[in-house]
């Protein structure tokens, strides 16, 4: 078994176990939490020489029974005092706690204090102290109030509690669960953000976990709050303890109202309703950004880009909130190593161009807000699968065309700019069906009303990373031999309708099973796909993109599963827009790589309206004859076995046979083979099928 060395943000997956090379030492303080860790490392170096000596670990690196088995016989064993901040009660860590308890049984000088690492109570883990309920309290305030002047009083309680020392301390001071935030001020309020502020700008507030002001780790957040305004933002930062705090959404609250924010910046995990309550009521979009707990080349090297910890804390279960899902902005790294406690202290650092993304996305969802109805462009985006020209708004269980039709209605009502509308469903396939589609028959000859200048084309092609350049010139050669390539131009498939755009979305490719290829991890777009994307976003310059209806083809193209980076192609061609998906409610699986991965906001619609299957053409003609059998019975022999063989004869020319015998393990009688047919007949008859689509709106 290989030894491994410790990771920010605890073990990974990997063969062999964890050895954190620490020393026995009088303490041992493990959680799950660096920076808690790092807050007491630092206190640490200013305690006197001859303080007993301490380590600090973080225990997700040794959650491997082998790798905590190594770390208590080279420390704990040697030790006198182990505390322990566990999140996530018993069963998170069961092996841990029995291996503590033993060492705790095995000598009267062992002190043993068990913690929850969050603000709930734990009678299970209080009763597995060795110490008085009073002493294990003190100490989980010390850690859970954080600041540099508790970890102080912490390791002086230690002292003066475990080794005689006669040193004072003090009670744990509280810190406000939830507070305005400012780098320079200590104190500050709302009017000190205020002064910075442009009028123009429209507010954003940011939520972080009080933790990270407890222990110091805001450089991250200060670096981040300018980029925020860099992009016509004004932040508001707030430090809260939970979302479910009723004291903090109090405190948010009041605050979106009086300054009329527009929208959160969220970085804390979970979900926050109780009782399928949410927890926000300002009503205001909640953009959802990670701060991940592994490190950036962890990430970048990563297939799926987070972690199950993180895909759990910060995507699946925001998700139930309706929060929006953005990018990781920030990631763990070592920022240095502390002798006195043997641990590297790990703090988090932004990633700069995920946050730019991030603060852009955040800024286009807020002028959606501020920009008047009639000065927006939104552009909807049918499906087409597999790409003929039957299949233009092909959407699982909804009528797309008619759909569409209800969304311009709608727009229209709202004052955006349409003119020129379909009067029917019908009517807007045919006018896309009389300009260039994704049909190779027609693609040459077809009239087409918006295509992109190669050389502007090609410049946004140039400002993609220089491994996606290359990796579509290898595939699909030079833009000029793309289909949709025209005179020196690329075509763009579909019609504007005043200020509002409806198109087809393009293919992932061509001359190839594009059905086969719809979903492939691999294949990445051609010139014409990246060409109409950039169109919509740079020359049309729409404020947001409707895909309509189960589904397009964009969120499965190559790339992180989750928190992309910017070589992936969702990333590069989508960028930070503003994305409505409505989809079909039974399907939430695939509708989560939309909203994982193009930051959609999912807005789910019915499944067709359920009836009878009823039996049709041969199976209408079986049903018949075996009626007419069971009415012959007992009256007509001759009749009877001639109802018989006609219904066997047909029964077999329509392969029902064969569906009944698949089911039976011993051969049947002709007698138990009409029993099964007339139940085959009858279960297909009243089957639930859908019945018709489903029209949105």
């Amino acid at each position: 078994m290989h030894l491994l060395s410790a990771k920010p943000g605890g073990f990974v997956d990997e063969e062999g176990i964890i050895d954190l090379e620490q020393t026995p030492a009088n303490v041992v303080i493990l959680s799950a939490a660096d920076t808690t860790l790092g807050l007491l490392a630092r206190t640490l170096e200013s305690l006197p020489e001859d303080y007993p000596s301490v380590r600090l670990a973080n225990f997700l690196n040794l959650t491997k029974p082998a790798a905590l088995d190594l770390y208590t016989d080279k420390v704990i064993n040697q030790s006198n005092v182990v505390i322990l901040s566990l999140l996530g009660g018993a069963s998170y860590w069961p092996y841990g706690l029995e291996q503590l308890t033993t060492w705790a049984e095995q000598s009267s000088s062992h002190h043993l204090i068990i913690i929850p690492g969050d603000d709930q109570p734990d009678p299970e883990l209080t009763m597995l102290n060795t110490e008085p309920a009073a002493v294990s309290q003190r100490i989980w305030r010390y850690l859970r109030e954080g600041t540099a002047y508790n970890a102080a009083q912490l390791f002086h309680f230690i002292a003066a509690a475990f080794f005689a020392n006669s040193t004072t301390w003090s009670e744990p001071k509280q810190l406000p669960r939830t507070q305005i935030y400012h780098p320079t001020q200590k104190e500050p309020t709302l009017n000190d953000w205020q002064q910075q502020w442009h009028s123009d700008n429209a507010v954003v507030i940011v939520l972080f976990y009080r933790t990270h002001l407890q222990t110091g780790n805001t450089q991250m957040l200060d670096e981040w709050l300018p980029l925020l305004a860099a992009e016509k933002l004004n932040p508001l930062p707030i430090a809260i303890s939970s979302l479910k705090d009723k004291e903090c959404t109090t405190l948010i609250e009041d605050l979106a109202r009086r300054t009329q924010a527009q929208i959160i910046l969220n970085t804390t995990g979970f979900s926050a309703q109780h009782n399928d309550i949410p927890a926000l009521s300002c009503n205001i979009p909640v953009l959802q950004v990670i701060m991940a707990s592994s490190t950036e080349q962890d990430w970048q090297q990563h297939a799926t880009g987070l972690r199950a910890r993180d895909i759990a804390m910060h995507i699946a279960l925001p998700e139930l909130d309706g929060r929006i899902i953005t990018r990781a902005i920030s990631f763990k790294t070592s920022l240095e190593y502390k002798k006195r406690s043997q641990i590297d202290v790990i703090q988090y650092q932004l990633q700069a161009e995920r946050a730019i993304f991030v603060a852009k996305l955040a800024y286009n969802t807020c002028k959606l807000s501020q920009k008047p109805n009639a000065e927006k462009r939104i552009a909807i985006i049918l499906a087409n699968y597999p790409t003929k020209d039957g299949r233009i708004g092909n959407g699982v269980g909804l009528d797309t065309p008619a759909s569409t039709l209800q969304f311009l209605h709608a727009l229209k009502t709202a004052q955006y700019p349409i003119a020129n509308c379909p009067s029917t469903g019908n009517e807007l396939i045919e006018r896309l069906q009389e300009t260039v589609t994704n049909s190779l028959e027609t693609v040459f000859t077809s009239a087409c009303w918006q295509s992109i200048d190669l050389n502007t084309y090609q410049h946004y092609f140039a400002q993609m990373p220089e491994q996606n350049q290359q990796a579509v010139l290898t595939r699909w050669g030079k833009p000029n031999t793309d289909p949709k390539h025209r005179h020196g131009r690329m075509m763009i498939a579909g019609l504007r309708l005043g200020e509002v755009f409806v198109g087809i979305q393009p293919a992932r490719g061509f001359n190839m099973d594009l059905n086969a290829n719809y979903h492939d991890p691999d294949l990445v777009p051609p010139h014409s796909y990246l060409a109409y994307y950039f169109w919509l976003r740079h020359e049309y310059q729409i404020d947001a993109i409707i895909h309509l209806g189960k589904h397009g083809n964009l969120e499965w193209l190559p790339g992180k599963g989750v928190a992309l980076s910017e070589q992936c192609w969702p990333d590069i061609i989508f960028g930070p827009t503003p994305h409505f998906y409505p989809f079909i409610v039974n399907d939430p699986g695939e509708g989560a790589q939309a909203k994982r991965r193009i930051q959609a906001v999912i807005i789910d619609h019915l499944m067709p309206p359920m009836a009878r299957a009823e039996t049709y053409g041969e199976l209408t003609e079986l049903e018949g004859l075996v009626d007419e059998y069971y009415q012959a019975m007992g009256m007509d022999e001759r009749r009877e076995e001639h109802l018989r063989d006609a219904i066997l004869t047909q029964a077999k020319q329509c392969h029902v046979l064969d569906d009944i015998h698949s089911t039976q393990q011993n051969p049947l009688t002709n007698e138990e083979l009409l029993e099964q047919l007339d139940t085959y007949l009858c279960d297909i008859k009243e089957a639930q099928i859908r019945q018709g689509l489903h029209t949105l709106g």
